[in-house]
């Protein structure tokens, strides 16, 4: 079972601020290097497919679908409760697997309350008939290709 792990912003995510930063609540100054080493434990167990921290909502924009129109909006937004700081990809046994190694995280962002959230990923048999042999292939396909493409940083 794959799942999205889910790390929620924060006051403290939200105005960017990072180790090192002279605003940084006491418990940052290590972060860097306890999130390193239980990235590790997850690489070589083998669950860790992907992950990332993500930039302040300030940096970032919506897409609003409604009436057939879309409209833009600029951040930062409001609500920080709505909002996602980092993200991993794992690959998990069940979601008690992923609550498991979850349990294990070093706190996201110390000096506040915060929250991770654990989310299984739809799997191709989650669909049913109506993901036909062709959609099957099709997705297939496309993975193998965005697994070729390195990167970009």
């Amino acid at each position: 079972m794959r799942v999205m792990v889910i790390v929620k912003a924060t006051k403290n995510s939200e105005a960017g601020i990072l180790p090192g930063d002279p605003r940084a609540p006491a418990g940052y100054e290590n972060l860097f290097e306890e999130m390193g080493k239980f990235n590790e434990e997850l690489v070589k167990a083998g669950v860790m497919l992907a992950g990332d921290g993500l930039h302040p909502s300030s940096k970032g924009k919506r897409v609003r679908f409604a009436g057939g129109k879309k409209t833009i909006i600029d951040g930062p937004f409001a609500e920080t409760k709505e909002l996602i700081a980092g993200y991993w990809i794992w690959q998990v046994k069940s979601i008690d697997d992923a609550v498991e190694w979850v349990r294990r995280c070093p706190d996201p962002m110390p000096g506040e309350e915060s929250e991770i959230e654990i989310r299984p990923l739809y799997e191709a048999e989650d669909f049913g008939a109506e993901f036909t042999p062709e959609l099957r292939e099709q997705e297939e396909r496309q993975r193998t290709e965005m697994g070729k493409k390195p990167a970009k940083r």
